[in-house]
């Protein structure tokens, strides 16, 4: 099976053409050993390499590349499989743009191996190549960062810092999660994650449950967490609560029962975010939009958890205009590194900013992520990077602080 891999990459010193050349011959003898063929664009301080041939073969050259350290910033943006060769010459090719003219080096990759290929102009591999070439800004449209230039410091929370015990008749717990604003030094809001009677996983609570009490089980629990938010003294700050969608449907005045918890606990419902999942499907469009509509007439916040994990996503966005949207850890995960993962944030935060919805990042782990989204707009962020959830209390906080220059290695 033929495959396809291109990514781009980073320079991480500078070299002469010489070098370059040599560097690329032994590439050439090296891959034509394994059956690989390919491209190499070099703009100076970006490179594109497209890598075709056997699978395993393939995969073998980019681990090689990804150990190298002559490059950085390196970003798979296709995997793909293929009936033939685009490049069928040599191991590898390379084209400079250095000293060459743009519109010149199209013209020769399409004399070199694209003009054998079948509809060489709608090619996938084609069009990435085109761009590179084109383009004024070859990393993708993103400011450069380094994870290096930053490091983090410790800060308790606001809130209470103790594990506060269950309350009499409790039959879940919750654990607390800051959303930030690493820069401003700002907590956005705390989310109240349901965790089971021993703190257990939501999923092994609501596994305890019988189906048809799900969604009853599901609005109580808001009570309980609304309550814990109370007395770990939030203030004003905002308390983010997950719902399944159809709670607000199948509960006979869900909505009013929702508002009772918060009066009682003495809390606004501007306060209050409703963050609905995907995870369910939302089976009566109409009840759910009553509902909604209820939700924000009283004051209530509405975001749209995981996004792109889900059955309903776009839909939820196209119909209700969320105040806040959070992109699914699935998309956050390894997104310095994935050229698809990164083009879907980068259209998610071209929409938003249409519609003034704010974007949040769930799932950070690690400072290249937060990084890579930070520059490219994303301002709040959620994850283990900044703090992880503390059951039945608000945990410390890493906050990151750059790095003086004549301090940074």
């Amino acid at each position: 099976m033929l495959a396809t891999l291109i990514y781009r990459s980073r320079l991480n010193r500078a070299l002469i053409p010489s070098q370059l050349t040599a560097i690329v011959e032994r590439a050439n003898h090296s891959n034509a050993t394994l059956q690989v063929t390919g491209i190499l664009l070099f703009d100076g301080e970006y490179f594109l390499q497209v890598l075709e041939g056997p699978l395993d073969s393939v995969n073998s050259v980019f681990e090689r590349i990804n150990t190298d350290i002559r490059h950085s910033n390196i970003v798979e943006l296709l995997r793909d499989f293929a009936p033939r060769r685009r490049f069928v010459d040599r191991g590898m090719v390379l084209f400079d743009l250095r000293t060459v003219q743009p519109a010149a080096v199209l013209r020769a990759v399409l004399r070199f191996g694209m003009v054998r290929y079948n509809q060489a102009s709608s090619d996938r591999a084609y069009k990435f190549i085109r761009n590179f070439i084109s383009s004024a800004n070859n990393n993708g449209g993103v400011r450069n960062t380094s994870p290096n230039e930053w490091r983090f410091t410790h800060k308790a929370s606001p809130f209470s810092q103790e594990t506060l015990p269950m309350l009499k008749g409790q039959p879940c717990q919750f654990a607390f999660q800051p959303i930030i604003e690493p820069l401003r030094g700002k907590i956005s809001s705390l989310e109240a994650l349901i965790r089971g009677p021993d703190g257990g996983s939501p999923q092994d609570y609501f596994a305890t449950i019988a189906p048809e009490k799900l969604h009853e089980a599901d609005l109580a629990s808001k009570a309980w967490a609304l309550a814990m938010a109370r007395r770990i003294g939030i203030g004003n700050h905002k308390i983010a609560l997950n719902l399944l969608p159809m709670s607000l449907v199948k509960i006979p005045g869900a909505v009013d029962m929702l508002l009772g918890h918060i009066a009682h606990n003495k809390l606004s419902p501007g306060q209050i975010i409703v963050e609905v999942t995907e995870d369910e499907v939302i089976s009566s469009y109409d009840e759910f939009t009553w509902a909604i509509r209820q939700l924000r007439a009283a004051g209530i916040g509405l975001a749209i958890d995981d996004f792109g994990s889900g059955f309903a996503g776009l839909s939820l966005l196209a119909k209700f205009q969320p105040d806040k949207l959070k992109i699914d850890r699935t998309i956050v995960t390894d997104i310095h590194l994935h050229g698809p993962k990164q083009a879907i944030v980068k259209a998610i935060l071209e929409c938003c900013a249409e519609l003034q919805i704010s974007v949040v990042a769930e799932g950070v782990e690690k400072v290249e992520e937060w990084c890579w989204l930070e520059a490219v707009g994303v301002e709040r962020f959620q994850g283990f990077l900044f703090a992880r959830p503390m059951l039945n209390g608000v945990p410390a906080i890493n906050w990151p602080e750059r790095i003086p220059v004549n301090k940074q290695t």
